[in-house]
């Protein structure tokens, strides 16, 4: 596969190398012979594609983002590719300053300023309409794969607190573009700047009320220095909900979800995701 989307490119490359940290599509750091490093993507899926070309339109210019420099629509065998220019840093750590927190939240915030366009999209969809249905469809859908690998008490007490917090759920905030997956691996840092994030296969607009599990579980909830921060940085752009009224409902939901993604896309392969959010499901169904 890789050989045939390079064939497709005509790239001058020196060295290949995949990316460790990506869970779903493939991705490979390309240096060239002149020294520039590109990143080559290929999607998991047709429209996990879609997504991402649509995201790189509605994104420019508004978020700090790379520069999609070519793409590829695929064929029977692929499902397409990107080559993509390089953000100058590393992944979000959780020893960052209270100053780049402020900027992820700034950052964020603008995703989510973003309302959907006057013109229909083909890959990323407007689920805020129906926003209830959209997260309930979600979580049963990997549920199915769930009940195959987890204690059939523990799955009916996942289930009966699912409809509990659900209730409990304030109005939803939107419609925004939200990311999906915003986590410290697709928020790119140099020293004491955020560059832009990456990513963007799982994008959709709904409601920003999903889009803070990820990075407040990797990322905020170590220091309150820099919750603060982000919180401010995020409230410099657009009012932050109260997040403490829907991150125990979504960290909840996204453990669970997370679990039916790694039976659907191999245990053995993500096994430790699968502890990692087993654990936190634990916790919450105490």
């Amino acid at each position: 596969m890789l050989n045939r989307v390079l064939e497709q490119f005509r790239l001058p490359i020196k060295s290949v190398n995949e990316v460790a940290d990506s869970h779903s599509s493939t991705v490979y750091k390309c240096t060239l012979f002149n020294g520039e490093n590109v990143f080559l993507k290929i999607p998991y899926s047709k429209l996990k594609y879609q997504r991402e070309l649509e995201a790189y339109e509605i994104l420019k210019g508004k978020v700090a983002i790379p520069e999609m420099l070519d793409y590829w629509s695929g064929d029977e065998v692929c499902t397409g590719a990107f080559v993509l220019s390089e953000l100058k840093g590393k992944p979000l750590h959780s020893d960052a300053s209270p100053s780049v927190a402020y900027q992820v939240g700034v950052l964020q915030a603008s995703m989510h300023s973003i309302e959907p366009p006057t013109q229909e999209l083909t890959g990323i969809q407007n689920e805020f309409p129906n926003w209830s249905s959209f997260v309930q469809r979600q979580f049963y859908s990997f549920a199915e794969d769930v009940k195959d690998v987890l204690d059939e008490r523990l799955y009916i007490y996942a289930i009966e607190k699912f409809e509990r917090l659900k209730q409990q759920l304030p109005s939803p905030d939107g419609p925004s573009f939200i990311h999906m997956d915003f986590r410290p691996a697709n928020i790119i840092v140099d020293g004491h700047k955020v560059t832009g994030t990456i990513d963007f296969e799982s994008v959709r607009f709904g409601s920003t009320e999903i889009d803070f599990t990820k990075l407040y579980r990797d990322f905020l909830r170590f220091d309150s220095a820099l919750y603060h921060a982000y919180q401010q940085g995020y409230n410099s752009v657009r009012p932050l909900i109260d997040l403490e009224v829907v991150l125990p409902f979504y960290q909840f939901t996204d453990a669970f979800n997370s679990i039916g993604w790694c039976k659907r896309r191999g245990m053995e392969e993500n096994a430790l995701f699968f502890e990692k959010n087993l654990a936190i499901l634990k916790k919450f169904l105490k």
